[in-house]
C-alpha cells in the first residue's frame, strides 16, 4: 500500500482549504478533496461491512465522482473544514426532502465518522462549539476566565452587570442575521446597566466582566505546535472586537506563549478533543492571559498571510502522521 490519503472535506470554493491542499500536492501526499454536499448528484458512496468470521473491523468501499474515486481503507486523515449542505434533487416535497436529508446524515455521514482519524472530528466540533463548555474546561485547565453570565433574565443581567463595573455582551454564534436583503453581525458589545431591558428575555445571552486590554492575541494549535500572533488595535469598535474594524488592526508574529498558558491550552484541547483549533486571548496590562474562547473549525489563512506564521505547515504536518 502507498502513502495514506488525507481527505478534505468542504466545499469546493474554500480558500482555506487551498493552502492545504497545495502544500500536501508539494510534499508528493495524496489527498481527495470533495464536498458531502454533492451527494447524491454528483457524489456516489459504496460502503460495506462484511460481516464474516475474522473479517477486519472497517468499512470496505469508498467516494466515487465522476472524473475520481479514493477508497476508503486508503484514507489516512480526515480534515473536515466547511462541506455544504446535501444536493438532493429538484421537485422532492418538503418532508421528502427532510427524510432524504436525514438519511443522507446518517448513512454517508456515519460512514464517514466511522474513520478513524480525523482534524478535527464533526462530533467534537459539535461539542466544543458550545461556548460554556469551552469556558468551564478552560477554567478546570487553569486557564484565566472572565467572569461569565449566561441569562434570559434582565434581573440577573443588571445584577451582574452592576457587579462587574464594565461588561461586554457576546453572542453565541457568529453567522449573523440576513433580512430585507442585507446582512448584519453583531461584535461583542460594552454594555451598561442601563442597556439592560426586557428584550433580554427573548434567547439566551452571554454576558461577561470586562478585561483591560494591553493588546489581544490569536493562537493556532495543530496538534503540539502553537503559533501565536499578537493583535493591536487603533479604533474603539476594534478595541472592543478587533472583528468590528479590521483596518484598524495590526498583527504581529508573537514569538513566546507563556509556559501556564501552553500548559493550559495543551489540557483544554486535550479535554476536547481537539487536535486543531483557534484560541482569542485579552493580554491584560500586569501580562495575565485571559482566556476568550477557542473554534474549533476556525479561520486561519488570513493570520498566516498577516504574519508568515506557518500555520498551512503546521496542519500539513498533523494531516501526515501516522501515530494519531
Amino acid at each position: 500500500m502507498g502513502r495514506a490519503v488525507t481527505l478534505v472535506l468542504t466545499h469546493p470554493f474554500d480558500p482555506t482549504a487551498d493552502y492545504v491542499v497545495m502544500e500536501l500536492n508539494r510534499r508528493g501526499a495524496p489527498v481527495f478533496r470533495c464536498d458531502p454536499g454533492q451527494f447524491p448528484q454528483r457524489l456516489t458512496v459504496a460502503a460495506r461491512l462484511d460481516g464474516s468470521e475474522g473479517a477486519g473491523a472497517g468499512w470496505v468501499g469508498g467516494l466515487h465522482l465522476p472524473e475520481r474515486h479514493v477508497s476508503l481503507a486508503d484514507v489516512g486523515c480526515v480534515y473536515y473544514r466547511r462541506p455544504t449542505g446535501f444536493d438532493l434533487p429538484a421537485g422532492m416535497s418538503e418532508q421528502v426532502r427532510r427524510w432524504s436529508a436525514n438519511e443522507a446524515r446518517m448513512g454517508v455521514g456515519g460512514v464517514l465518522a466511522a474513520l478513524p482519524r480525523w482534524l478535527n472530528h464533526p462530533v467534537d466540533i459539535g461539542r466544543a462549539e458550545y461556548k460554556p463548555v469551552q469556558l468551564t474546561h478552560a477554567r478546570v485547565c487553569g486557564l484565566r476566565v472572565p467572569a461569565t453570565l449566561v441569562t434570559n433574565d434582565p434581573a440577573e443581567a443588571r445584577a451582574f452587570v452592576g457587579e462587574a463595573g464594565r461588561a461586554v455582551y457576546k453572542p453565541f454564534t457568529p453567522t449573523g442575521i440576513t433580512e430585507a436583503g442585507s446582512h448584519r453581525v453583531t461584535f461583542t458589545t460594552p454594555i451598561t446597566v442601563a442597556d439592560v431591558d426586557e428584550s433580554i428575555r427573548l434567547t439566551a445571552h452571554l454576558i461577561q466582566a470586562w478585561v483591560d486590554k494591553a493588546y489581544e492575541v490569536r493562537l493556532t494549535v495543530a496538534d503540539d505546535t502553537l503559533l501565536a500572533a499578537r493583535i493591536d488595535t487603533s479604533s474603539e469598535a476594534a478595541a472592543a472586537d478587533w472583528r468590528a474594524d479590521y483596518d484598524a488592526v495590526t498583527y504581529t508574529p508573537l514569538p513566546e506563549v507563556p509556559d501556564t498558558v501552553r500548559d493550559g491550552v495543551r489540557a483544554l484541547l486535550g479535554r476536547l478533543r481537539l487536535r486543531f483549533g483557534t484560541l482569542d486571548f485579552i493580554v491584560s496590562p500586569d501580562g495575565a492571559w485571559w482566556f476568550l474562547e477557542v473554534n474549533p473549525n476556525g479561520q486561519w489563512a488570513w493570520i498566516e498571510d498577516a504574519t508568515g506564521l506557518p500555520i498551512t505547515a503546521a496542519i500539513t504536518d498533523a494531516l501526515m502522521r501516522e501515530d494519531m
